[in-house]
């Protein structure tokens, strides 16, 4: 008979919060990721995390008011959808499972020196000191195991395999104006460049994928064993208690037992066929979420009575996505997070070639405006070469790159005036100029009037910090014009299973089914479809699965004959 402490379903953040927990407190670990690569959304997403009160932020003066994150979380979230116990559980808990996993070593993050929450003039908002980004790793630590590591999409890494966070896209946009930026790009250039000798990316890790190669390496030392390509296909029961699964891999069933617990964390159902009747009907609508997370764990507590979140009007966390089209069929998503929207010179128009929303506002805001009216999606965003000279569009890149190839692609629309554009995409020309030519008129003197593009500190935080008067608005002068196709998209689930501030799954009156734990999108997210700044996802993932973790040592093991 097979059997481990915990058995984990998924290789997310989450999944491994509360496997690496569990490995240092002593269990045995299981886990168990259906891909043939691990990290799931995690390792292509940006890393950060969102948590009150770190010791990243104390060293930094900067520690925060749990009843300031309260109130703002009770404002975004909504009375109707705010959970006291589970928003109190992570505000206070959160800071202990980040410190726990920094000291294991399993995570390594730095405070952001500026990074606001995305409603930054709402009651309990702050610039600095709850979002942490991840600290760069080296890939090579993971010894073999680093060639089955979710690679982001070849969109988000630069020359074919080189990963740049956020503060390396700044150098490089910066190189050609300064020495400093042009040593920082030359150092990663040259790092990449011995990397590519050996392996078959760069091995210097960014973002969501250090984290999960930080994490899977401590875990792995730990004893964690980790099987990619299973299919889970049930859970088993005994006496009202979760104490196994039913698997499939390479054509063989297996029955495996867990003595302590099973964690779903297999992110969400974004990816799966359920997936269109939870969101609004867009003509197309793309996720970023890797195919297998196609809510087959969600399925399997169902199928032993687990309660579901209820509808809300949003059940995902949404983005504008861009599609790039290859000649063999394939297709290159791209979220629009933070690089282009927020930049001078770069706008938003919708079918009817009229701006709906504020462009430097949080993704889920954009794509929440899209979904408003049916002319809003597909919208475009538009820019002049000025812009796309400094900053890009998309997978266009800014120069000295040759997007010509985008262009004859079709993703990127090129033109010498604003009405030749227009009819390129279909738009009424005369409505696209007086559209551009409005904005132009408030953009001389750095301000929007019709939707305050750069109007608070998060807007000009994702803007150009050295564009003045406003780092989010220039006028669009300067041909050639530039736009690209935005599509609806999303970063994965808010609705989940619902659970305690344990992370344990409750059943349809409410009570805890013994063994059975959910985290990341797998649980029902406190969020409740709302994204109040960076690193609302994960930081939650973080802290509940160290509490599922924390739990499930605090429980009595079944010995064989209860698993019999």
């Amino acid at each position: 008979m097979k059997s481990w402490d915990v058995i984990v379903i998924g290789s997310g953040a989450a999944g491994f919060a509360a496997a690496v927990t569990a490995c240092c407190k002593g269990l045995s670990v299981l886990m168990l990721e259906k891909a043939p690569h691990f990290g799931g959304t995690s390792a292509i997403s940006g890393g950060a995390v969102w948590i009150n009160d770190t010791d990243q932020a104390r060293k930094l003066g900067k520690n925060g008011s749990p009843d300031e994150m309260k109130t703002y979380l009770r404002t975004i979230i909504g009375e109707a959808n705010y959970r006291p116990e589970l928003v109190e559980t992570f505000v206070n808990a959160g800071r202990d499972a980040l410190a726990f996993l920094e000291q294991e070593g399993a995570v390594k993050y730095s405070l952001r020196p500026l990074s606001p929450d995305y409603y930054p003039d709402e009651p309990g908002a702050v610039d600095v000191g709850r979002a942490l980004e991840v600290v760069e790793y080296d890939g090579r630590e993971l010894g073999e195991h680093f060639q089955t590591l979710r690679s982001p999409p070849p969109g988000m890494l630069l020359f074919g395999g080189m990963m740049v966070n956020r503060v390396d896209i700044q150098h490089f946009l910066d190189m050609r104006r300064s020495w400093a930026s042009f040593r920082h790009c030359g150092k990663l250039l040259l790092r990449y460049g011995r990397d590519r000798l050996r392996h078959h990316r760069g091995t210097r890790l960014a973002m969501g994928n250090a984290l999960i190669a930080r994490m899977a390496t401590l875990a792995l030392r730990k004893g964690l064993e980790l099987r990619l390509n299973v299919t889970v296909k049930s859970l088993i029961e005994h006496n009202d208690r979760v104490t196994g699964v039913e698997i499939e891999q390479n054509g063989e069933s297996a029955t495996l037992h867990a003595r302590h617990g099973v964690v779903l964390a297999a992110g969400g159902f974004a990816a799966g066929r359920i997936a269109p009747q939870f969101r609004p009907a867009t003509q197309q609508h793309y996720t970023m979420s890797p195919a297998t997370n196609d809510g087959a764990a969600f399925q399997l507590g169902l199928r032993v009575d687990a309660k579901q979140g209820p509808d809300l009007p949003s059940n995902f966390f949404w983005a504008p996505v861009s599609v790039l089209r290859h000649p063999d069929g394939s297709e290159e998503r791209f979220p629009h997070l933070v690089t282009d929207r927020a930049k001078p010179g770069v706008i938003a128009v919708n079918q009817r070639g009229v701006r709906f929303v504020n462009e430097s506002n949080s993704y889920h805001h954009f794509a929440s405006a899209m979904q408003q009216q049916a002319e809003n999606a597909p919208c475009f965003l538009l820019c002049d070469a000025q812009a796309m000279k400094s900053y890009g569009l998309g997978l266009a890149r800014p120069a000295p790159v040759n997007n010509d190839a985008l262009v004859k692609a079709g993703y990127l629309y090129k033109a010498q005036s604003l009405g030749e554009l227009a009819q390129q995409l279909g738009i009424e020309p005369q409505q696209l100029e007086q559209t551009v030519e409005r904005y132009n008129r408030d953009a001389q003197n750095g301000h929007d009037t019709a939707f305050h593009k750069g109007g608070n500190s998060y807007n000009c935080a994702m803007g150009d910090a050295a564009h003045r008067p406003n780092a989010c608005n220039a006028p669009l002068t300067a041909a050639p014009f530039y736009a690209i196709k935005l599509f609806t998209g999303d970063l994965g689930t808010s609705r989940g299973l619902v659970t305690t501030a344990d992370a344990q799954v409750v059943n349809q009156q409410g009570v805890p089914i013994g063994g059975l734990y959910a985290v990341g999108n797998d649980m029902d997210s406190i969020m409740a479809g709302t994204y109040p700044g960076p690193g609302i996802t994960l930081g939650p993932a973080l802290t509940f699965g160290y509490l599922a973790a924390m739990h499930m040592v605090q429980q009595s093991p079944l010995t064989s004959g209860e698993n019999a």
